[in-house]
This record gives structure tokens, sequence and C-alpha cells, in this order.
């Protein structure tokens, strides 16, 4: 019963967080986030949370524009899955 609902769910994640970034955007390795978040490059994935309306259920921190940018999907408080991008050095909301 499970697998009937995880893989259309997991399919639809996809295409939303697709859409989210640009495709010239990099996403960076675990390793290569944590030396960001290190070197200040980059906000804690805890301190961006508190801006977001909901539960990230998927993060990645990736390179767009000049800068580093947060790729979010946040669950709603209805259970709706949206894309939210935010600068990861400022924590400001760019895209939702």
């Amino acid at each position: 019963m499970t697998d009937r609902f995880s893989r259309p769910f997991a399919a639809a994640f996809a295409l939303v967080l697709a859409a989210a970034t640009p495709a010239e955007a990099a996403c960076l390795s675990a390793r290569e986030a944590l030396r960001a978040i290190a070197s200040g490059e980059a906000m804690r994935l805890s301190a961006i949370a508190r801006a977001v309306d909901g539960d990230i259920v998927n993060a990645e921190l990736c390179e767009a524009g000049g800068g580093l940018v947060y790729r979010l999907a946040v669950m709603t408080g209805g259970g709706r899955i949206v894309t939210v991008v935010v600068d990861a050095r400022t924590g400001e909301i760019l895209g939702r």
C-alpha cells in the first residue's frame, strides 16, 4: 500500500525540485556544502528553516547567479509541497 503512494509522490517531488532552480545551477556535494557553511558563504539550514512557512522535506545548496542558494521542498500546513529558493548568505526568500 505504501508503494502505491510513494512512487507518484517521488515523481512529483522530483519535478518540483527540477523546476525550482535554473538548469545552469549546480548543487554542491555534502562536503562542499559543509565547507561553504563553515566559511560563512552560507547560513546553516536551521537558520534558514525559521524563515520558511512549513516543514523542509528536502534541501540542496546550489550555485546560481554567482552566489549560493538553498533549493528547498517545503510541505505546507495543508500537505502541499512547494519549492522555495532562498539566498544562502542572507536568508532572503528569492522565489516560491
